[in-house]
């Protein structure tokens, strides 16, 4: 039976990070607020809890989650070779609405599914999700929707599409804000050269490119 906390109250705030830390330990998955939308999330080192993650989705392998992060010094610990475009973007632009897609660490013993060597990392500029990220670590997020639905703007829309599959649902209001069009984080791929935006969302290519002028818009034939 899942369980819904009201984090805007102090008391269930504690009471729903401390039930979300015990439901990932167990490989199960929560439900957290971002700065973006409300996402589905799940111990990004546990392959048994990625793969739930993926079922409650109605994903497959091919679509792997992206990985939240509760600080900037993460980035070593998860990428290797990462670019200084990429890095001066990390610094300038975490916590916020910009995933990038970097060279996974090698070492690492996780399986997020078809990544072929590579990771989405983002730090998202949300309180309750960065106080959790803070107590358990890194966790594979997605939004917190069953694929071909539209996200809702609550955790109890997400309850209402997610049912039992998650075990803890953190509520903290409408995300984005009430009257603001939801929006995804904007993702680059450092993979590639030159480094190309593959998803716009929140954050435009003329803020990327003030930062890192190699970056290419969506568009770009990557011929040109």
């Amino acid at each position: 039976m899942s369980a819904l906390y009201d984090c805007s109250d102090p008391a269930a705030r504690a009471e729903g990070i401390a039930a979300a830390q015990e439901a990932l330990a167990a490989r199960g998955c929560i439900v957290i607020p971002t700065d973006t939308v409300y996402g589905i999330g799940a111990d990004a080192f546990s392959p048994q809890a990625v793969a739930t993650l993926l079922a409650a989705k109605g994903r497959n392998r091919q679509m792997p989650p992206p990985v939240l992060i509760p600080r900037l010094s993460a980035l070593d610990g998860l990428a290797t070779d990462v670019p200084e475009g990429a890095r001066i973007l990390a610094q300038k632009l975490w916590p916020g609405a910009l995933t990038l897609i970097l060279p996974a660490q090698p070492s690492l013993t996780w399986d997020l599914g078809e990544t072929h060597g590579t990771v989405g990392l983002r730090m998202p500029d949300d309180e309750v999700a960065l106080d959790l990220l803070s107590a358990v670590g890194p966790l594979a997020v997605s939004s917190a929707n069953r694929t071909g639905v539209p996200t809702g703007p609550t955790a109890a829309d997400a309850r209402a599409q997610l049912a039992d599959s998650v075990e803890v649902y953190l509520e903290d209001g409408a995300r984005p804000l009430e009257g603001v069009t939801p929006t995804p984080s904007t993702i680059v791929d450092y993979t590639v050269e030159p480094p190309r935006v593959v998803r716009q969302g929140a954050l435009p290519l003329d803020t990327l490119q003030e930062l890192d002028p190699d970056i290419v818009g969506i568009d770009r034939d990557p011929a040109a």
